[in-house]
């Protein structure tokens, strides 16, 4: 019999740990991730509250780790396309797409992406959109595996057919590891459970058009203001909009969530506490800006979430309760015009830079993983566990089990923990698996 395996969808936070607590308890771990490198939502942030630890710090070790275990096979580029049980196995095809680069060659030296005739012509999808990249790229300097990817609807030869008189990319190789003739490949894996960690989506913030997004450049979502204040984004850190420094900032929370409007009636959990995050990074960077939050109420329920909010409050950050109304120009800077409920009256505050704290929403592929798993859905549209008291990370289906945000929104610890609980469930069932072919 082969020896038993798990495979664990999804390589963000969730997925890594539990594909780290199942190898190192001696089982085999398939861990598959569609991008071409794992980390997830993670590997996007600069800090963590509420301790302002770096998150790359954290994180990158992890990745590095799941790079070189034994018993774990990371299949990145990669996609699960189906998964059929039968009795107590899963059996699961998985679709690695083509990299157009070899990957036993490429040392991540980067010398193709500098020659790629649309060098930074990209929008860069690790950036938010608010940096650009070559067609041939590496999504984040930390990436595991480290290894260049061409992107096959934004390479010349690719989508078109020719990309001038001479390949830039392959003849810039010094590995000569570019290979235009790769084809996708199907790998069939039988495993004894499987966890699902797709994590999660955030809502369109053009669903909420009175806000502007997309329409100022002076408007911009929090996922991308990580982005701008992080040491490894385009900015290195520096938080600059229109290219100088901002002086009046404004946070709105709550775009989104708790609106039944939006389909979103439930509260997301984290954005009040990466809201307080970014107001004390604005106050770290630009000491002398003028910060206001506005909010419907703070819910800061996590160890030490109160004590860094109150922290933030005494960062002369305004707290203001109440629901912006409009974003709007006046001369060459934004208002928001909301209702200020503790004054009972309407207010506008100028703002060089607004942020919106969007709501977190299932993925938009959750319904077609359901569909190939046989699980189901919650009403919010996130997937069903089994009991919400008893069997938090159990499923219907017996040995498919959740971890993260693509069961609820969560916050990075109680990720990791669920992610922790997912794999001890996975392994009682790898435990009696070993016993039985012994």
């Amino acid at each position: 019999m082969s020896k038993p395996a798990a495979l664990i969808i999804g390589g963000g936070i969730a997925g890594i740990q539990a594909a780290l607590d199942i190898a190192d308890a001696g089982f085999k771990a398939y861990l598959v991730e569609r991008e071409p490198s794992i980390g997830g939502r993670m590997a996007q942030l600069d800090k963590t509250f509420p301790t302002l630890d770096c998150s790359s710090c954290i994180l990158t070790p992890k990745m590095v780790d799941v790079g070189r275990h034994s018993n774990i096979e990371l299949m990145t580029y990669c996609e699960v396309v189906s998964v059929e049980k039968e009795e107590d196995i899963f059996r699961a095809r998985v679709r690695q797409k083509p990299r157009y680069v070899d990957m036993d060659r490429c040392t991540g030296c980067g010398l193709c992406a500098l020659a790629c005739r649309r060098k930074d012509r990209i929008l860069h999808e690790f950036d938010e959109g608010i940096a650009k990249r070559s067609s041939i790229y590496v999504p984040f300097p930390q990436a595991v595996p480290l290894k260049y990817t061409i992107d096959p609807e934004a390479c010349l030869y690719l989508t078109r057919g020719k990309c001038g008189n001479t390949f830039l990319c392959k003849d810039a190789c010094p590995a000569d590891a570019i290979d235009f003739e790769q084809q996708e490949t199907f790998v069939d894996l039988e495993v004894d459970a499987v966890i699902i960690a797709t994590g999660f989506d955030l809502m369109d913030p053009t669903l909420k058009p009175e806000f502007g997004y997309g329409v100022y450049p002076e408007v911009m979502t929090g996922i991308q203001f990580e982005r701008l204040s992080s040491a490894s984004g385009p900015t290195m850190g520096k938080i600059l909009v229109n290219g100088k420094e901002p002086k009046d900032v404004v946070f709105i929370k709550c775009v989104g969530s708790r609106d039944p409007h939006t389909g979103v009636p439930y509260c997301s959990r984290v954005c009040c506490m990466y809201t307080a995050k970014h107001a004390h990074l604005v106050r770290d960077r630009i000491p002398d800006a003028n910060i206001t939050v506005f909010y419907i109420d703070v819910r800061a329920f996590g160890k030490g979430y109160e004590e860094f909010y109150d922290r933030v409050k005494h960062e002369r950050v305004r707290y203001r309760r109440g629901e912006p109304s409009e974003v709007y120009r006046r001369g060459d800077r934004l208002v928001v015009l909301a209702e200020d409920t503790m004054l009972g009256r309407p207010v506008e505050v100028e703002a060089d830079l607004v942020v919106l704290a969007t709501a977190v929403v299932p993925r938009g592929d959750t319904a077609d993983v359901a569909e190939l798993l046989g699980l189901e859905r919650s009403p919010d549209g996130f997937f069903q566990e089994a009991n919400v008291h008893l069997r938090p990370v159990d499923t219907v289906v017996e040995g498919i089990y959740l971890a993260g945000c693509n069961q609820s929104p969560k916050d990075i610890p109680d990720t990791v923990a669920q992610a922790k609980a997912a794999a001890a469930s996975a392994m009682r069932v790898l435990a009696r698996r070993r016993r039985q072919s012994t």
